[in-house]
């Protein structure tokens, strides 16, 4: 379950997926913020969808925000 600990989402790798890491565990790679709000409903935020993830200030982007999903 993902607690307050950001969730990190890192830069697009060469094929553009970004890894999606909560609490220290990786949840795996997204190619959207649809695939996010997916990986983050598994770990237990039911309920989040594609806007709750680009707005969602627990949320650490890093490498460019959810715009950016590609090098």
């Amino acid at each position: 379950m993902v607690s307050s600990a950001p969730v990190v989402i890192y830069p697009p790798d060469e094929d553009g997926g970004r890894r999606i890491r909560a609490d220290g565990t990786i949840l795996g790679l997204a190619y959207s913020a649809r695939d996010i709000a997916a990986l983050l409903q598994q770990a237990g935020l039911q309920g989040w969808d594609e806007m709750d993830v680009v707005r969602s200030q627990m949320i650490e982007w890093r490498g460019g925000g959810p715009e950016v999903w590609t090098h």
